[in-house]
Parts: structure tokens; C-alpha cells; sequence
């Protein structure tokens, strides 16, 4: 059997640009994308905190140490500047690599600055409500 795993994600990125006239995907400061494991053309999903968008692009390289999160082409119209928001990459692997998988976790600030970085998430306690 094949899962699909995350394979990393950065977490809480701002969008810094939303181009609908430039060509389609989503510019990603080189350095993160070099930090969290994805590849420049690489499949991604974008999920947008602000507004509960979700959408599938790719990758693109964008100026290293820019902070650039640019949001391009048709998926400028789902993401806006200032927007926080989730960029996951997947994996495909057996059942007894899943079992023993850590994703790369990439946690930024409001000028996609690394605040830290993880392996795990933890754990989601039950509320005492």
C-alpha cells in the first residue's frame, strides 16, 4: 500500500505579491523553499488562513532572502496580500516508511522570517469545555 504524506509545509507564510498577469504558480523565497524540501516546479497546496481558500499550484524560485511569497496567475483571485497561509508539499511511500516519516516543518513570522523549525506537531489535547 502507497500513502500519501507530508512531506513539509510552511507554516504561516504572509503572501507578499498576488500577480494575476504573471505566469501561473507561486514564487517562494529560494532559501524556504531550499529549508522546508521543495523543489522549484514541485506540486503544492496553498491553504489560506485568512480566508479558508485551498488550491493546488507549483513552485517557483523567487529572489533568496527576499521573504517573497507571490501568489500568480489565475490563484492571485484566491489569495490576497497580507494573507496568512499553509504551503504543503506530499509524498507518495510504503506503509513502513510513513510509519517512521518526519515531515519538514517550517514556521514563519509576518515578514516570512523562520521562527523555528519541527519535525512533529504536537499533540491536540481535548479542550476542558
Amino acid at each position: 500500500m502507497q500513502l500519501h504524506m507530508l512531506k513539509c509545509k510552511l507554516h504561516r507564510a504572509c503572501v507578499t505579491h498576488a500577480e494575476l498577469d504573471y505566469d501561473g504558480s507561486c514564487a517562494i523565497d529560494s532559501k524556504l523553499l531550499e529549508l522546508a524540501g521543495i523543489l522549484e516546479f514541485e506540486q503544492i497546496d496553498i491553504y489560506d488562513i485568512t480566508n479558508g481558500e485551498r488550491f493546488t499550484t507549483y513552485a517557483i524560485k523567487a529572489e533568496p532572502g527576499s521573504g517573497i511569497i507571490s501568489v500568480n496567475g489565475a490563484a492571485a483571485h484566491r489569495a490576497h496580500v497580507g494573507d496568512r497561509v499553509i504551503i504543503c508539499a506530499y509524498g507518495t511511500m510504503d506503509a513502513g516508511a510513513a510509519r517512521t516519516h518526519q515531515p519538514r516543518l517550517v514556521y514563519l513570522d509576518e515578514q516570512n522570517r523562520v521562527v523555528r523549525t519541527a519535525n512533529t506537531i504536537p499533540v491536540q489535547a481535548a479542550s476542558n469545555a
